[in-house]
């Protein structure tokens, strides 16, 4: 998958974790973070999730919402959100049809072995609804909310 940048952020409509569905269309006039991991409560995803809401206020004085997004169930993200106390909106693409249009669902290689599922991976969209940065494989899980940041804060 070729990088996202620069491009039109991909259309979707996906159910939230607060009961609503989201559209990137609902977020005009923000900047939002979009950040696609495996799967709740495993440690390279909690410490990713943790450090998003660690900056949530930092990211949310940038005028910016962080969306997380994985294949788990509503029920699965409730219980996430309650044990780790994340301030913001996780949605659920149990058809994994946002991740494959963001390039996050794919062929993935893990301790040598080849599979397909959810590739770590984040995008800023910018108030426009234009992709302005795309982070299409995250090395390190727990330092990459801190580069995000970074990045939102260097524009």
């Amino acid at each position: 998958m070729e990088s996202l940048e620069g491009k039109k952020a991909p259309a979707f409509t996906l159910e939230g974790s607060d009961g609503k569905k989201h559209s990137i269309k609902d977020y005009a006039g923000k900047k939002v973070v979009i950040y696609f991991y495996p799967r709740d409560n495993t440690p390279g995803c909690t410490k990713e999730s943790c450090g998003f809401r660690d900056r949530n206020t930092d990211l949310a004085d940038l005028n910016t919402v962080v969306l997380g997004v994985s294949k788990d169930s509503l029920a699965s993200h409730d219980k996430f959100i309650e044990k780790f106390t994340l301030p913001f909106t996780l949605l659920s693409d149990p058809e994994t049809k946002m991740m494959a249009k963001y390039g996050a669902w794919g062929e993935k290689v893990l301790y040598g072995k080849t599979s397909i599922g959810c590739i770590r991976s984040t995008v800023i969209v910018d108030e426009k609804g234009k992709i302005i940065k795309h982070w299409r494989k995250v090395p390190k899980a727990e330092a990459h909310p801190q580069r995000v940041l970074d990045v939102l804060q260097s524009l």
